[in-house]
């Protein structure tokens, strides 16, 4: 029997960055994916979702999407296939810590901790940046979300309590320890999609707007360039400028944490968020009132939504050791205002995580 796991993770900043070549920086979270496997004498996988309550049954070479949870897996297999590895069947058990739908990354989780097994399983010659990016492929290629790798490789190669600086364009990264402070990530009780109509939209308006300037992707602009990109219809001047100053955040949040500076940390957090309320529109009423309140916690540096947006949770960051206090003081108040039920996730220091 062969067990292995993964990390679903929390985009500390860098935002709808990842799919335009440009720069984020994410770290793993506590909570976890994990799968037990035996091989088979067969072709055939059996799989078993605790969370789902349900199992599944395939061939391996007749992966095909069903629009289910199973595609993940089915993915995962198909693409080992088709980069020439070889495989058998197996028995598979799947389980999640890792919340469904908040922008936690559930499934990046759960490909990269499914994928180790099947390396561990069959001895596949893989590393852990090719076992990303293989997991990115299965849920491009058959779940059909248009994801970027960075969910799949800080599951596999970010490490607890540091921060991982992604450059999505040369696939440059460098850990970064992360600062003296409490990390807070509460969910917001509305689910969304990373594959739904808006976030495809948002993308597609980000490829328009790149043919419109004539550069390949928008990572190619720096801020010295935004008098060119308000010349540009809306709302694609807009998407434009949300990727150009989230990119330049990004940068100045590294910055920001190697110099354990965390008042300039917060503002960009906020920063980050008022721009993807407004240019990027990608935020909800109930997820700025979340933010709001998390904002007016005297304790709280900086907080801003975490996620391809449309729900999910919040990210913040309080002073060292008031993390949990202050979280269920923001979580009480949201519930009251909105009705909707939170759930804090993540509440404590960040070297502990």
């Amino acid at each position: 029997m062969t067990s292995t796991s993964a990390p679903g993770r929390v985009n500390l900043i860098g935002e709808h960055t990842d799919y335009n070549g440009g720069f984020v920086l994410p770290t793993p979270i506590p909570q976890r994916a994990y799968v037990e496997l035996s091989a088979r004498t067969d072709d055939r996988v059996l799989v078993w979702s605790r969370e789902m309550e349900m199992g599944a049954e395939y061939q391996l070479g007749a992966e095909h999407h069903h629009g289910g949870w199973v595609d993940y897996v089915q993915g995962c297999t198909a693409v080992l296939r088709e980069a020439g590895y070889r495989l058998g069947g197996a028995n598979i058990q799947l389980r999640s810590d890792v919340p469904l739908g908040i922008g936690l990354s559930s499934s990046a989780a759960l490909e990269v901790a499914l994928l180790r097994a099947l390396r561990e399983a069959f001895s596949l010659p893989i590393d852990d940046v090719t076992l990303a990016l293989l997991g990115q492929r299965a849920e491009t290629e058959l779940v059909g979300a248009p994801v970027s790798a960075m969910d799949q490789l800080v599951a596999s190669v970010g490490r607890p309590g540091m921060a991982l600086f992604i450059d999505t364009r040369t696939m440059a990264m460098r850990q970064v320890p992360l600062a003296d402070a409490d990390l807070i990530v509460i969910s917001s009780g509305i689910h969304h999609d990373h594959a739904g109509a808006e976030a495809r939209k948002r993308r597609a308006e980000c490829e328009q707007a790149a043919q419109f300037l004539d550069v390949e992707s928008l990572r190619e602009l720096t801020e010295a360039d935004l008098w060119r990109v308000s010349r540009l219809p809306r709302p694609l001047d807009r998407r434009v400028r949300h990727v150009v100053t989230e990119n330049a955040r990004v940068l100045a949040a590294m910055a920001a944490l190697i110099a354990n500076d965390l008042p300039a940390l917060g503002v960009l957090l906020d920063r980050s968020h008022a721009s993807m309320r407004d240019d990027f529109e990608i935020s909800l009423p109930e997820i700025d009132t979340l933010v709001d309140l998390a904002r007016a916690q005297p304790e709280i540096y900086g907080a801003r939504l975490t996620g391809s947006g449309f729900g999910g949770s919040i990210v913040a960051l309080s002073t060292r050791g008031t993390g949990h206090g202050v979280a269920e003081r923001i979580a009480a108040r949201y519930r009251r205002e909105t009705s909707r039920e939170p759930t804090v996730l993540i509440a404590g220091e960040l070297e502990g995580l």
